[in-house]
């Protein structure tokens, strides 16, 4: 149950009876002081003025309209422009008991969608590091909400595994005659510098480089051969990362730069022949008016070089037809940073233009911001090194042991590593969620791994401490047949705040922004615990009471775990 959209839709109705042709929105805030009331109009001066009537008048027909509704106990208006809702008891009662029955919390499937998530995205011959972080557990949670509501969702890990860097690569390892290639990661990232700086310093070296690229792109077997291992080394350390990390993403979600290299030529022909692109001394090029250069004139995107090797551009455009034609998407979002904005912004204004994709498709790129170190710069190693993905998560994972130790020393071996790897990556993964991830952030140990605020401990915890007073009662959910019973305003509020979470669910669905899911559990886990303080779940002396409270005990377990789930953060049983 969406309540916030419930009122929404009864005032917009009321609003077209007044006025049908102005699009009239009133906006619905959950109202701070809940003795004004639960829900309130924030806009109704804004919406008078459109419509020319008094505030006041406008309030009175809008309640006059809208109170025989069942769901409302009272609506009242407020000085100098707030209709402020209450919400009927009884009703709350009702809706809470479609949900305790409801393995999904009440929450319907939508019509579902094809939608392509562009997430993680790593390179090849390199280990994944901090700047990694971000889309992969952001776009994650976008993958598993959209599921959720019943979305085909088409999870797309673009590995850069196509490029210059392979042509160096091979040349390197031909020319130092390494041919045992069951070496790590790390020592292939050794090997990709080296070759790096040889490319940079030898002209030699550099051509050579060249032409191992394309002797790729044409399908040499031997080059081919190399290349593979090259990405199945790195595919496998990377697999080992998301599945440390709890994100969903698989084997069969990669889809690197290299499985459009077919497309490629027919697309820089196909856009020649629709005058789209043009040739320029051996460069084929498209023109757009829509993006300037520092001189003010019409930047030029290169699709291919003199040497017929393709661009980055070429290949996000060979993507998004591919995405369209083959994987018939409705909707594709990108999770990259904001540096990416320009580039992915003119592939598709040449897609469109070359009718690759439709007008209608929805194209969103979800940017964000950067991980920083107290001294707000860019976080990395003290020898100014990224930080690699998988010492931050192990270097978290030994920092949550220490805080186990000193909190329960009693804790075996086993119990002992299951839960910090829980605690340790559920504190990194929820310290970078609960961030607007427009918004960069600093990197703090001390305040992830607290058990006090907005953090992963506190809420597992709040979990953890739920679970256990219900398996204290000795009354079996089974026989918790009678109705749930709304008078204390704790109780009220924990109804309010748990009805409250398909709002969240379906905000997240729309924007990308997981912070949404974190402070709303962090809300609901302070409504419990006020709820706690204030009504005695366990020894009431009305057993239809302790029935009662036990019931929304569980929702609470139920939401919080839900929530979490959503986030890919696990729950505990004990903590």
């Amino acid at each position: 149950m969406n309540l916030k959209n419930t009122i929404k839709k009864d005032v917009k109705t009321i609003l077209n009876k007044i006025d049908s042709k102005n699009e009239l929105d009133p906006i619905i805030t959950l109202n701070k002081k809940i003795n004004s009331g639960h829900y309130q109009i924030n806009n109704l001066i804004k919406i008078a003025n459109q419509l020319n009537l008094n505030t006041f008048k406008l309030a009175n027909i809008i309640i006059s309209y809208i109170k025989k509704n069942h769901m409302y106990q009272k609506i009242t208006f407020s000085e100098p422009g707030f209709i402020n809702f209450f919400i009927c008891h009884k009703w709350l009662s009702k809706e809470l008991e479609k949900i305790f029955i409801s393995y999904r919390l009440g929450i319907n499937h939508v019509k579902p969608k094809n939608i392509v998530i562009d997430y993680s995205s790593p390179n090849i011959a390199k280990e994944m590091h901090i700047g990694h972080l971000r889309s992969t557990i952001i776009g994650d949670v976008m993958a598993r909400v959209l599921s959720f509501l019943g979305h085909n969702v088409i999870r797309a890990n673009h590995i850069g595994d196509w490029g210059t860097q392979f042509g160096m690569l091979i040349a390197y390892l031909k020319k130092q005659k390494i041919k045992n290639n069951n070496f790590s990661l790390a020592k292939l990232e050794k090997f990709y510098c080296e070759a790096k700086i040889k490319y940079d310093s030898d002209k030699l070296f550099a051509e050579k480089s060249r032409e191992y690229v394309v002797k790729l792109q044409n399908g040499d077997k031997c080059c081919y051969k190399i290349w593979k291992k090259l990405v199945s080394i790195t595919m496998l350390e990377n697999d080992k990362i998301y599945k440390k990390l709890n994100v969903t993403l698989k084997k069969n979600d990669t889809m690197g730069e290299s499985l459009y290299n077919k497309m490629l030529p027919d697309i820089v022909k196909d856009l020649k022949n629709k005058k789209i692109a043009t040739e320029k001394d051996g460069t084929v090029i498209v023109f757009l008016k829509g993006f300037k250069n520092r001189l003010g004139e019409s930047m030029g995107v290169v699709i291919q070089k003199k040497d017929k090797g393709f661009l980055y551009s070429t290949t996000d455009i060979a993507c998004l037809k591919y995405r369209y034609e083959v994987l018939r998407a409705d909707r594709i979002i990108y999770y990259t940073d904001s540096r990416q904005h320009q580039h992915l912004a003119q592939a598709w204004m040449i897609a469109r233009k070359a009718n690759y994709i439709p007008k209608n498709l929805f194209l969103e790129h979800h940017t964000f911001g950067m991980v920083l170190s107290k001294n707000k710069r860019p976080f990395k190693t003290r020898d100014g090194n990224t930080i690699k993905l998988s010492a931050l998560l192990n270097e978290s994972v030994e920092k949550a042991i220490n805080l186990i130790k000193r909190k329960k020393p009693n804790f075996s071996k086993k119990e002992l590593i299951k839960l910090s790897n829980i605690i340790g990556i559920s504190a990194i993964k929820y310290s970078d969620l609960s961030k607007n991830r427009h918004t960069n952030y600093i990197f703090d140990w001390n305040k992830m791994l607290s058990f006090e605020g907005n953090t992963a401990p506190y809420i597992q915890y709040a979990y953890t401490r739920i679970v256990s007073v219900i398996k204290k009662s000795t009354i079996s959910s089974k026989k918790l047949k009678e109705k749930i019973i709304l008078n204390k305003e704790s109780e009220i509020n924990l109804a309010i705040k748990i009805l409250e979470f398909e709002e969240i669910v379906l905000l997240i669905a729309q924007k990308g922004t997981p912070h949404m899911m974190c402070k709303y559990l962090y809300q609901l886990a302070t409504c419990f615990s006020n709820f706690y303080e204030n009504c005695s779940i366990l020894f009431s002396k009305k057993i239809r009471t302790c029935k009662s409270r036990l019931k929304l005990s569980i929702l609470t377990a139920k939401t919080l775990k839900k929530g979490l789930n959503i986030l890919g953060i696990k729950t505990v049983k004990k903590m």
